[in-house]
């Protein structure tokens, strides 16, 4: 079974406003490091899918900024979603794509805007999931992260039973998908113990997941069939457009994910993190002597625990501050309290209802 990837990178990321915008969202944007998001998602494939085998699925605005920033891949394996349909449709096409070059074809699905370290420990993670399906063609692996903390903001897989996969890898049965919970319900899950943070990374054969969604998602399905009908045909963009539009947008998870009865999780033997707000920031680079996470041109006095980005070589200058985030960038700044941060997506929202598209 060839193994085949497919990078999930359409998202808005309005909550990294003022520097995440429609024409350079999160993905596309360096946070941290040396290259993008997107990049290093397509990075840590090396040595585990051959760039031939990489699909990356985003808007079709974003088509000519991906193909910038990933030159090696081929300009055809770049799917240009001409509406927002959320995750289901998304990786319905995908699979499609790869059914139609790889009957047998096994899919690693992934967002384009996590940090995964180190890159070994990830592919030890895929390669017993691809173990796991060669043991049951049927099964979806998903992989969860273990809980460090009572999050709010992430969904929870409930484990069952265990699996023996080997290779010192922990994989279980899924007992339940759970919702993003209250505070009191997530200390719940953390307490128990037998609860991951849904990653949002998946494996599964092709022909496993389009089943599922014909199974579940009968309406959803004719519309991908009629697009995969038309693959490599001079038609494929017209009656991807026309069909794709019809679609129900709805995520895998609701969809597939909690319906299925073969569902193992694996737990995650290498570091994540969602890169989910700003604050993500102070965990991807190193803080100064006062806390202070800094990316660009700044002098801080009586300042701490900050998050400063500047673009170019513009200063930022704090005096008596803290707990604070200050982003700039050539037309908007932002300044907002660190526990203000899951507000910027109203910043965005506004700007929208105000017309002022020049922002967004």
């Amino acid at each position: 079974m060839t193994l085949h990837a497919v990078i999930m990178a359409g998202g808005s990321g309005t909550r990294f406003w003022p520097a995440s915008r429609q024409e350079t969202p999160k993905q596309l944007l360096k946070m941290g490091g040396p290259r993008s998001m997107l990049q290093t998602t397509f990075d840590r494939l090396q040595g585990l899918v051959s760039s031939q085998h990489v699909l990356v699925a985003t808007n079709s605005q974003l088509v000519e900024s991906v193909t910038k920033q990933l030159p090696d891949l081929p300009i055809e394996h770049i799917i240009g979603e001409p509406f927002k349909r959320d995750t289901a449709p998304c990786i319905g096409v995908a699979a499609s794509l790869v059914m139609a070059a790889d009957r047998e074809g096994v899919m690693a699905v992934m967002p384009s805007d996590h940090v995964i370290e180190p890159r070994g420990e990830f592919h030890r993670a895929i390669q017993a999931g691809v173990k796991l399906i060669e043991q049951d063609p049927e099964r979806i692996v998903t992989f969860g992260i273990r809980p460090t903390y009572p999050a709010e903001s992430f969904g929870y897989i409930q484990r069952g039973d265990g699996i023996e996969v080997g290779a010192g890898i922990s994989a279980f049965g899924v007992e339940r998908f759970r919702e993003k919970p209250s505070r009191e319900k997530a200390q719940e899950y953390l307490d128990a113990g037998t609860f991951y943070w849904n990653a949002g990374i998946f494996l599964w054969k092709a022909r496993t997941i389009l089943e599922a969604i014909r199974e579940y998602e009968p309406q959803m399905y004719e519309h991908l069939q009629a697009i995969s009908k038309a693959i490599g045909t001079p038609d494929f963009q017209r009656v991807f457009f026309e069909h794709f539009e019809q679609i129900k947008g709805k995520s895998i998870d609701f969809a597939v994910m909690e319906r299925h009865p073969k569902v193992a999780v694996i737990e995650a033997p290498f570091h994540w993190d969602d890169v989910g707000s700003w604050q993500a920031i102070s965990r991807l680079i190193a803080t100064d002597a006062q806390g202070n996470a800094v990316e660009g041109p700044y002098l801080g006095i009586d300042s701490k625990n900050m998050i400063i980005r500047s673009e170019s070589n513009h200063l930022v200058v704090t005096i008596g501050m803290e707990e604070t985030i200050v982003v700039h960038t050539k037309d908007a700044t932002l300044v907002a309290p660190k526990r203000e941060e899951e507000r910027v997506r109203e910043v965005v929202k506004q700007l929208q209802e105000l017309g002022l598209s020049e922002y967004l």
